[in-house]
C-alpha cells in the first residue's frame, strides 16, 4: 500500500506517519532525507531519532539525501530478508529530497527537465514497491498555500513540490492531510467532484 502524508511545517505529519507506519508493519525502515549542515539541524535530527526510539517500535534508519529511488529499489525484491520482512517503509521527507536535488542541479541548463524525470522515476518506483505488497509511507510538505516566492529558485521549488505531490497523490492508495495535528483522509474525496 502506498500512503502519502502531507501538511504544513510543524503540522504533526511526521508524528502521524510514524504512528501509522507502526500500525502497518512489525518494524519500520525509516529513510531520512535531511542533511545536517549546522548544529541546529543536527540537534533536530537527533531529537527525531530519540523520539522514534522511545516509542518501543523497532526502527532501522537509513540516511539517503539524494539516492532515494535507488534505496527504495533495493527493498523491491520479491525475496524477503531480515531487513524488509514484515517492515513498513517510511520516507521523511520528500520535500527535503527534492530540495537536495534542486540545489545539486540548479545551475544545469536542463535542470527542470532533469528534476521532472526524477519525479517520474520516484512515482514509478513507489508504485512498484507497493505492488510487491510492501507498505510505503511518504511524508511531504504542502508548500503551495503561501505567497509566491520572490526568487526564481523558490518559485521553481514550489512548482516542482506541487507537481511531485500531485503525481504521488494520484498513484497513492491513501492520502492524508495533517493540519494542527489532526489527520484528514482525502482519498475518499478524490472522485466526488
Amino acid at each position: 500500500m502506498l500512503v502519502l502524508v502531507t501538511g504544513g511545517a510543524r503540522s504533526g505529519k511526521s508524528s502521524f506517519a510514524e504512528a501509522y507506519t507502526a500500525k502497518l508493519g512489525e518494524r519500520g525502515l525509516y529513510i531520512a532525507t535531511a542533511q545536517a549542515y549546522d548544529d541546529e539541524m543536527k540537534a533536530r535530527i537527533g531529537l527525531h531519532r530519540l523520539q522514534r526510539e522511545e516509542t518501543g517500535f523497532e526502527w532501522t534508519t537509513i540516511e539517503e539525501p539524494l539516492l532515494l529511488t535507488e534505496a527504495l529499489q533495493s527493498f523491491n525484491s520479491k525475496k524477503e530478508n531480515k531487513e524488509t520482512d514484515k517492515a513498513a517503509i517510511l520516507v521523511d521527507c520528500l520535500t527535503l529530497w527534492l530540495s537536495n536535488w534542486l540545489l545539486k542541479v540548479e545551475h544545469m541548463p536542463d535542470m527542470e527537465q532533469l528534476l521532472r524525470a526524477k519525479l517520474d522515476e520516484l512515482a514509478a518506483v513507489c508504485q512498484s514497491v507497493s505492488s510487491q505488497g510492501k507498505h510505503l509511507i511518504l511524508v511531504t510538505n504542502e508548500v503551495g498555500y503561501g505567497l509566491v516566492p520572490e526568487y526564481k529558485l523558490g518559485r521553481q521549488f514550489r512548482d516542482l513540490s506541487g507537481t511531485m505531490n500531485r503525481v504521488l497523490a494520484s498513484v497513492a492508495d491513501q492520502v492524508f492531510l495533517v493540519t494542527s495535528g489532526i489527520p484528514v483522509e482525502l482519498t475518499s474525496l478524490r472522485y466526488k467532484m
